[in-house]
This record gives structure tokens, C-alpha cells and sequence, in this order.
């Protein structure tokens, strides 16, 4: 190749990187969402995906270890965590595709004169070749947005594996504790009625009450015992739950007291609705896939428009290995190739017709996700509003329930009422205690939904 070609190549190369500038296809602009009025959520001050100090508030060092375990350990975790390592490598193939691409070649061929008589070919070969497609349209440039907004749509993934997965841990690990109460009140409440059957057994035994009596108290015996065996199977088969999430087979959890030693955040501040779209890991996933979405249909456009590529070599050739090494030798070449559609029937046309339908698929579904979570946010501070009131009107009725407990034992013990009366208010005192213990983890698992809502809890005031 002579110096007046490779100047004329050069210049080729030069004259395309103005043309290189344009990109087809529409820019990624965020969706405008209208936040409801008179919205109140709690203030959102600094990074806080997957924030384990902030369930030090509950005051349970249990807790925060069994949250720091399954963010090292569980397996969804894991997997998302490959997930991203898998997008970062994809962006790092689609962003090769914007350089130049170099190849070597090496290659030696020698022949005699088997085939044909009296022939003899000796052909020896050292080369190194260039090819380059010049991203006259943007398509490889909107191949590359579309690649990092996937990356960032995975990260995002991630995060909100990470903020469910503890929020999960929390809900299981409070509804354990639960169960470990509720438990303590079966065998409590077993206890006393098997007290009860032999009281009134030897009564009847006796001739002082009616059999009836005696059966009546060994159905309720009978009742506390199912329900406390069905207690201790849902208690362990919650501990395998959350030995899964933990990323280990099932096994007992460590655990020490009960929720009445959960420590109650107080005071949710209020603040500003538009920051809960910078937060919440779903919305931005949802946002980043409107957005590598929307760079395809650059790349859709793109493929409407010819496409150049620019090829080039230069090497050794010689028919003697003797003096393979010689200037002589020196050969290159220097080329282009400028193809575009001419008919095909609307193909191309169709396929960006396509994304872009696509894209207002996304966009709709990101709309969607962020009036779920303003929703999701308002259902859970109502939940906490009101969980408080219903845990104190609880713990009222077990006070009352208790009272009229002794009380009805005292009046049959004197003679003053029936059995049915013992039983009814015992029966009631069982369902109040037990409806207790539910509330009060309803409340704190409120409270740890908010923090899965607000995209990884908020930190509170001094």
C-alpha cells in the first residue's frame, strides 16, 4: 500500500468522526409522577439500603445478627450478587464494540509438485488487521446506554433483594418470638386446666359435682393441648423458614426473651414524598429498565441508516522463509464498506414500532410501581397508627379477662354459679392473651414494612 493511499485512508477515518456525533432515537427523560397531596412519610436522611444499625432500635443483638448472617449467606442473595457480576460483563462486551477491533495473523503454506507436476508454491505470511464499524448513527452508542442502564437496573435488583431479605429475617425472627410467648401461655394455660380436671374429678369423685363438669374440663384441657401442639409445630417450622433465608439448613435460632423486650422506635418524623423515588431499589430498577429500553430504540433506528466499516492490514509476505524479514516483503491494504437497506418491506420500520410500544410498556409499569409505593408507605403508618391503639385496648382486655377469671373461679369454688361460667371466662382470657402477643408483633413488623417501604428505614432524630 503506497503513502497516497494510507492518506487517503486516513482521511476516510478523519471525515466520519464528525458524522460519528449523531445519535438517532429519543433521550431518556425521567416520567413526571404527581405525589398525592397532604402526603406524610418519615424523613429519609442518608444512605440506608440493607441499614442493619437501624433494627438496633428493637434493642435485640439477636436480631441484627441473624439480618448480618443472611446478607452474607442466603442464597437469593447470591444469586442476585452474580447477577450484576453477569450485566458488568455484558457492558463490558458491548462497550468492546465501540474500538477498533486488531487481529494477527501468522500462516505458512508449502507445496510440491504431487498434484501437479513440475509445481512448486511457497507462500509465508505475518499480518496484523484492523476493522472498525464507525458509529455513524449512535447505534453502537445507544447499544452501550442500553447495556449500563441494564447494569444499573441489576444493581438495583440486587438492592432490593437485599432490603426484602432483611425485612424478611425481621418478620420471621419477631413472629418466632411470638410463638415462643404464645407457647408459654398454651403450657401455662394447660397447666392450670389439668389442675382444674383433677380438682373437679375428685369433686365428682365425691358426689359434690355433676359429671358434666368433669367433662366439660377435660375438653378444655383437651383444647389448650391441641392448640399448644400446633404452637411448637408452627414455632419450628418458623425456625426453618428462617434458617433457609439464613442460607443454612434448618436448625434452631438463638434467641433470648420474648417481644415484650423489643424496644419500640418512637417518633416517625414527617418529610418530603419526592424522596422516596431516589430510595426505593424497585422504583429505580424500574426506572432503569424504561431507560436501557429507551436507548433501543436508538439502536432500532439506527439499523435504518447504512452502516460503514473500516478494514485495513499490514504485514510480511514472501515466498522465501529465507528472507522472509525484508522490506521488500512489506505488503498492506487499506478498505470500506458503506451498506444500507434498500427494501425490506418495512422490517425495520416495524422493529421500532416495536421498542417504542415496548418502552411505553415500561414506562407504565414504572407509573405503577411508584403510586404502589406511596401507597404501600401511607397503608403502613396508618398500620403502626393503629396497631398502637389495638395492642392497648389488648392489654386491657387480658387485665380484665384475668380479673374475670378469679372471679368466676372464686364464685363457683363458692357455689354461687356454674361451670360454664369458669369455663367461658377461661376461654376468654386464653383468647385475649393469645390476641395479645399477635398485636404486639403485628405492631413491630409494621414497623419493619416501613422500613422494606421507605427503601431502608430512616434515621431517626436525636
Amino acid at each position: 500500500m503506497n503513502r497516497r493511499g494510507i492518506k487517503a485512508g486516513a482521511l476516510l477515518s478523519l471525515s466520519v468522526f464528525g458524522l460519528g456525533a449523531c445519535m438517532v432515537g429519543p433521550d431518556y427523560e425521567r416520567p413526571e409522577v404527581v405525589a398525592p397531596e397532604d402526603y406524610d412519610m418519615p424523613v429519609l436522611s442518608g444512605e440506608s439500603i440493607a441499614n442493619a444499625e437501624w433494627f438496633t432500635l428493637f434493642n435485640d443483638p439477636d436480631l441484627v445478627s441473624l439480618v448480618n448472617i443472611a446478607l452474607e449467606e442466603n442464597k437469593d442473595l447470591l444469586t442476585a450478587v452474580a447477577r450484576v457480576e453477569e450485566a458488568r460483563a455484558q457492558l463490558g462486551f458491548v462497550e468492546a464494540d465501540l474500538f477498533p477491533q486488531v487481529n494477527g495473523q501468522v500462516g505458512g503454506q508449502k507445496a510440491n509438485g504431487t498434484l501437479i507436476p513440475g509445481l512448486r508454491t511457497d507462500n509465508y505470511r505475518l499480518a496484523a488487521g484492523v476493522s472498525w464499524e464507525i458509529d455513524l448513527w449512535g447505534k453502537l452508542r445507544r447499544s452501550n446506554e442500553a447495556a449500563r442502564a441494564q447494569l444499573l437496573s441489576t444493581v438495583e435488583a440486587r438492592n432490593q433483594v437485599i432490603i426484602t431479605l432483611v425485612a424478611d429475617v425481621s418478620s420471621a425472627y419477631l413472629l418466632l418470638l411470638d410463638l415462643d410467648d404464645r407457647v408459654l401461655i398454651a403450657e401455662d394455660t394447660l397447666a392450670t386446666r389439668k389442675h382444674s380436671t383433677s380438682i373437679i374429678q375428685a369433686r365428682f369423685d365425691e358426689g359434690i359435682v355433676p359429671l358434666l363438669d368433669v367433662n366439660q374440663a377435660q375438653i378444655e384441657e383437651a383444647d389448650a393441648a391441641v392448640q399448644l401442639a400446633a404452637l411448637i409445630r408452627a414455632r419450628e417450622q418458623t425456625e426453618n423458614i428462617l434458617s433457609v433465608l439464613l442460607g443454612r439448613n434448618p436448625g434452631s435460632i438463638t434467641r433470648q426473651g420474648g417481644l415484650g423486650k423489643q424496644t419500640v422506635p418512637e417518633g416517625v418524623p414527617t418529610g418530603l414524598p419526592s424522596e422516596l423515588l431516589e430510595r426505593r431499589p424497585d422504583i429505580r430498577q424500574a426506572e432503569q429498565a424504561l431507560a436501557a429500553q429507551t436507548a433501543l430504540i436508538g439502536v432500532a433506528q439506527a439499523q435504518r441508516f447504512p452502516s460503514l466499516s473500516l478494514t485495513g492490514a499490514y504485514g510480511l509476505v514472501s515466498n522465501d522463509l529465507s528472507d522472509f524479514i525484508d522490506s521488500d516483503n512489506t505488503a498492506g491494504a487499506f478498505g470500506f464498506d458503506f451498506i444500507g437497506p434498500i427494501f425490506d418491506a418495512g422490517k425495520r420500520r416495524s422493529q421500532v414500532e416495536a421498542e417504542r410500544a415496548r418502552t411505553e410498556q415500561l414506562q407504565r409499569q414504572y407509573e405503577k410501581t411508584v403510586i404502589a409505593a406511596f401507597a404501600e408507605v401511607e397503608n403502613t403508618l396508618i398500620a403502626i397508627s393503629t396497631y398502637t391503639d389495638e395492642l392497648n385496648a389488648r392489654v386491657d382486655q387480658v387485665v380484665a379477662a384475668k380479673s374475670a377469671s378469679s372471679l368466676s373461679r372464686a364464685r363457683y369454688d363458692g357455689g354461687v354459679t356454674s361451670y360454664l361460667e369458669v369455663l367461658e371466662s377461661e376461654r376468654s382470657r386464653f383468647r385475649a392473651e393469645l390476641s395479645e402477643s399477635i398485636v404486639r408483633r403485628e405492631r413491630l413488623v409494621a414497623l419493619v414494612t416501613l422500613y422494606k417501604a421507605l427503601g431502608g428505614g430512616w434515621v431517626p432524630e436525636p
